[in-house]
């Protein structure tokens, strides 16, 4: 992208609707080697979302990778990475951190704007990777807003929720993991100040917030992993051409074959939901 001296690097960015962490975007510093590895190990997880580092470890052997568990612990460390089954230790809170329970059990969600949810998942690049954080409604499946980074700090989670917020709508809930963008102070005042309850899933429980995980599938087996995107400008614009179909284009089956952006702005031409949706 070539600079306009006239016009300051934030302005250009909206101009262009690119992060500054896409404009910023270096290729991260591990080997080509690991992160061949990396994108593997995203693959084996999107398909066995259960398995922790034996697992996966044992499974990369079978496929005749020379690789120990030490290294596979570590590269799953650095992608953000965990098994999503309750465990000791991704998601590790922030020191001091407040946890807030989980207010969606036995919740009947029976409309839009009932809860948000927010996560993150490890992209993938041709020479390096990025962090995608995103907010969905949980009625309808609709993308308010989704942020790419180049590290795991809470300020695109918080520039993510803020650019929900600009919709003009708001949640009752917020909906979120453990995990230490989640658990810092900033993110926790951004959510609170608009007057917005705070709920975290158990650690490591992929199905408190399983919705989000089903996005993370599409998006990667869609557009990630095809696309295999060089820098961050390209995977910026990718990923918003493929947010913006998936909102206004993308049928689903459990809503009826209407697309998410239908079911959340007109959710009266759809009537209820299937089979009384209570989350347990």
């Amino acid at each position: 992208m070539t600079l306009d001296p006239a016009l300051s690097l934030r302005r250009q960015c909206e101009l262009l609707a690119i992060s500054r962490s896409g404009y910023y975007y270096e290729p991260v510093a591990e080997s080509e080697a690991n992160l061949t590895l990396m994108r593997r190990l995203d693959e084996l997880h999107l398909a066995h979302p259960a398995y922790g580092s034996r697992r996966l470890t044992a499974l990369l052997r079978r496929a005749g990778e020379v690789v120990n568990r030490k290294r596979v612990t570590r590269l799953l460390a650095v992608m953000g990475v965990e098994a999503v089954y309750p465990r000791r230790s991704l998601s590790q809170p922030g020191e001091g951190h407040r946890i807030y329970p989980y207010l969606l059990k036995d919740l009947e969600i029976s409309g839009p704007d009932q809860v948000w949810c927010s996560d993150i998942t490890y992209v993938p690049m041709a020479h390096g990777f990025m962090y995608l954080v995103a907010v969905m409604d949980w009625w309808s499946r609709y993308v308010l807003a989704w942020e790419l980074s180049n590290s795991l700090d809470s300020e695109f989670c918080i520039r993510a929720w803020t650019t929900a917020l600009a919709t003009g709508r708001s949640p009752l809930i917020a909906n979120t993991d453990q995990g230490s963008q989640f658990t810092s102070e900033a993110y926790l005042d951004a959510v609170e100040s608009a007057g917005v309850d705070v709920s975290m899933d158990g650690r490591g429980r992929w199905l408190d917030n399983r919705f989000i995980e089903r996005l993370w599938r599409s998006v990667k087996q869609e557009d990630i992993y095809p696309q295999d995107y060089g820098d961050g400008l390209t995977a910026q614009r990718g990923l918003a051409r493929w947010f913006g179909e998936y909102n206004t284009e993308r049928p689903h089956q459990a809503l009826g074959y209407a697309t998410p952006g239908e079911w959340y702005h007109v959710p009266e031409s759809y009537g209820a939901r299937p089979a009384a949706w209570r989350w347990k």
